[in-house]
């Protein structure tokens, strides 16, 4: 037998928590067992979170008069505009040639990341934080620190912790907002604060992370854009969460460069963006039917999602050698496990869990080994007859 291909250490390294706990999960289904899933935040595996029907028409109507070619490189030019008038409603200046539509968040990142990084710089994340942004600087020749997210303060920002960890390498600081995994809404003063911080480094960008900003139930949340009038913000938003579509892949990046700083990178972005075509051009027109079409369907599945928040958070309240910290946004808990012989290893808590009571949830150390250890993340999406019986198994469990 010859030696195999070697893989290259960019691909090897990359870790996806969220995903790769499905391997053991589908395994066990192979032989007959039903897993109750609760690791991945996709509203539409779950029911009465549908797809709102007039995007769907658009989708369809796409199609049907054969709209589905390549489509511009930057986005449809009526979907960006929509893009940037939904921006500019936020309280800042968004213009059409400030939005760039692509294959959902994530592919927003791999071209900020291929645009930005050299090797050595480093991209400033919170920990906890959702996986690809520790997964994809490495691939780009930069290397991801994570600034603390305060446990024990509801998941605050710790200011004095970015300081410390501000240098002239780091080009990118990131704010999740609401967070992915603890669904923590940051305050207008501690944007304000992590702004001030980034203005003393000229060469920082500021990626502001808002996929959830629809599903806010704090009422405190603001465009992180919108109270920045010197550091460059780059607003990443989409279809998958708030308008309930993830399969269509379908986000975008709005740049605000109050002091055109960004010149020579958006040059980079742009010609990333044309080397890979473009993003699904009927799910560009169902996206824009989202965002100018009525949106009192929102009402109705932010209410759904509520419920089910706080009955999981009720249910976590009861079961001993567990708590949770309320989120003020999204769909997720990212729960503590209080039991110490638990929570020494949150990976083996995870898949004792759902070998003996086959509950399928995320481990916190997935999210960020040093801040998120200790937890797990679980998604709160499901009905309610279906979230009792995983907190059933899960109290059993811990018994």
């Amino acid at each position: 037998m010859t030696d195999p291909v070697p893989v290259s250490p960019r691909a090897y390294n990359i870790e996806y928590a969220i995903r790769d706990v499905v391997v053991p999960a589908i395994k066990l289904e192979s032989q007959g067992k039903e897993i109750i899933r609760l690791n991945i935040g996709d509203p539409l595996a779950y029911d009465g979170l549908p797809t709102p029907i007039h995007m769907i028409e658009a989708f369809k109507n796409a199609l049907d008069r054969q709209d589905n070619g390549y489509g511009p490189s930057y986005g449809l030019p009526g979907l960006r505009s929509v893009i940037a008038s939904s921006e500019s409603n936020k309280g800042w200046n968004c213009s059409f040639d400030d939005v760039y539509v692509t294959h959902g968040v994530t592919e927003a990142l791999q071209i900020i990341f291929a645009a930005f990084l050299q090797e050595g710089d480093i991209v400033l994340a919170p920990g906890p934080h959702y996986p690809p942004y520790l997964a994809y600087p490495q691939m780009y020749g930069g290397k991801t620190v994570e600034y603390r997210l305060n446990s024990a303060d509801g998941w605050k920002i710790d200011l004095e912790d970015i300081k410390k960890k501000m240098n002239d390498k780091v080009r990118l600081l990131v704010l999740i907002n609401p967070n992915n995994p603890t669904g923590n809404v940051a305050t207008k003063e501690e944007i304000d604060s992590l702004i001030e911080i980034a203005d003393e480094w000229p060469y920082c960008t500021i990626i502001a992370d808002e996929i959830y900003d629809g599903l806010d139930f704090s009422g405190r949340l603001c465009s992180v854009a919108s109270r920045s009038d010197k550091t460059p913000v780059i607003v990443l938003n989409g279809v998958s969460k708030v308008y309930f579509a993830p399969g269509w892949r379908v986000g975008y990046m709005a740049l605000h460069d109050p002091c055109k700083k960004l010149e020579l990178v958006r040059d980079g972005m742009e010609r990333l963006l044309r080397s890979r075509l473009c993003a699904s051009t009927p799910a560009q027109h169902g996206f824009m039917a989202g965002l100018t079409g009525d949106s009192k369907w929102l009402e109705s599945h932010r209410r759904i999602v509520k419920e089910r928040l706080d009955y999981c958070i009720g249910r976590i309240s009861e079961i001993d050698g567990l708590e949770c910290e309320p989120p003020g946004a999204a769909f997720y808990l990212f729960v503590k496990i209080t039991k110490p012989q638990l929570s020494l290893d949150d990976k083996q808590f995870v898949l004792d869990l759902l070998h003996e009571k086959n509950v399928l949830v995320v481990h916190g150390s997935g999210f960020s080994s040093e801040f998120g250890h200790g937890h797990f993340r679980m998604v709160c999406l499901p009905t309610i007859e279906i979230l009792c019986e995983a907190f059933d198994r899960i109290s059993d469990f811990l018994m």
